[in-house]
């Protein structure tokens, strides 16, 4: 492998994540029974999965039995055995029931700001919707007596016609957290839940996720749990699209000694911010800012396949969202790194 390889300056910066942890770790080892995947391996080789947009664990064991730079990142050596993709998923799930992506994440940022990479005072909110992995014939009454089986079990015929569904009234057998929204008036509702990022305004790299169900309100309510986590007591700005230009948001966050550089709805006619903060030169550079973090949504929903998920309930889609932030911002450290390297 060439020694300026994208993958080497990653590996170096996860090494130092994973060292972090170790102690957590150590908690996490089976006791007894067949030995555990060490979970240093499980997230290395979750994060290939996300880099290289691999749709399937199946197929990302496969791809780590046969490229020596997938063992290499993963730490097995050239004739060691891969492991059994059943065996890999149970072991992943025991990575999904601990908090380990949000302390991932958490120290992925903390690297970067000791690396002088992250603004400590201009942020950035937004949310996007996820699909969930439920279809919607799943969507069904809550109080549906059970029918007989069908004549295709597999895949039923359901006739919605005429029929009135809402979340109040219907929910998904196969994910009852998911819940149907649209993106905007006129498109397609689907089954989805709601990914809400916090993103530093000087480099675009991801300071805190968070995922919830879909309910419209939720985003503004997320984001407000994420400013409070912002270290530091001194003044903040937050910026945003039209969605938080609200009277609670705007109150809300400037009880947080938050100052909200959102968009204004309609040119300021029924907006919640007036001409003291639109005036200021930081308002106008907030909004230039904020296009940053739709390039993060872009970069999870296509590189890492956040766009259909794969797994189901609040809990698991939230672990996998946060790691992919992780991923995301690694990827964008090694590019700046690179960059400063260049120039001096």
């Amino acid at each position: 492998m060439r020694k300026d390889h994208p993958l080497r300056a990653i590996r170096a910066m996860v090494d130092e994540v994973l060292k972090q942890l170790s102690p957590r770790f150590d908690t996490m080892y089976a006791k007894v029974g067949r030995p555990s995947i060490p979970p240093e391996q499980l997230l290395r080789a979750q994060l290939l999965q996300m880099l290289y947009s691999v749709r399937s664990e199946r197929l990302l064991i496969e791809e780590i039995d046969c490229h020596l730079l997938f063992r290499w990142f993963v730490g097995l050596n050239a004739d060691d055995e891969v492991w059994d993709a059943t065996v890999f998923t149970k072991n992943r799930d025991r990575l999904l029931e601990a908090d380990v992506a949000k302390e991932f994440l958490a120290q992925v940022v903390a690297q970067a700001r000791t690396k002088g990479l992250t603004s400590d005072e201009h942020f950035t909110v937004d949310g996007t919707l996820l699909e969930a992995w439920a279809s919607a014939k799943s969507f069904q009454p809550k109080d549906k007596k059970p029918l007989p089986p069908p004549e295709d079990p597999g895949n039923p015929t359901v006739d919605f016609h005429g029929e009135k569904r809402t979340n109040q009234t219907h929910e998904s057998k196969t994910d009852p957290d998911a819940l149907l929204a649209r993106k905007s008036k006129g498109k397609e509702a689907k089954l989805s839940y709601g990914g809400n990022l916090l993103v530093e305004n000087r480099n675009g790299l991801i300071v805190a996720s968070t995922v919830w169900e879909a309910t419209g309100t939720a985003e503004r309510l997320e984001a407000l749990a994420m400013l409070e986590q912002v270290p530091g007591t001194g003044r903040v700005t937050v910026a945003g699209d039209k969605g938080f230009d609200t009277a609670e948001f705007v109150r809300e966050c400037r009880n947080l000694r938050v100052t909200p550089h959102v968009a204004q709805n309609r040119a300021g006619r029924r907006s919640a911010i007036d001409g003291r903060t639109t005036r200021q030169p930081g308002y106008a550079i907030s909004q230039k800012k904020r296009k940053r973090i739709e390039e993060c949504f872009g970069w999870l929903k296509t590189v890492a396949l956040l766009r259909k998920l794969r797994h189901r309930g609040t809990l698991k889609v939230d672990w996998i969202f946060t790691f992919a932030c992780a991923a995301c911002n690694l990827v964008r450290m090694r590019n700046l790194l690179a960059a400063t390297v260049a120039a001096g």
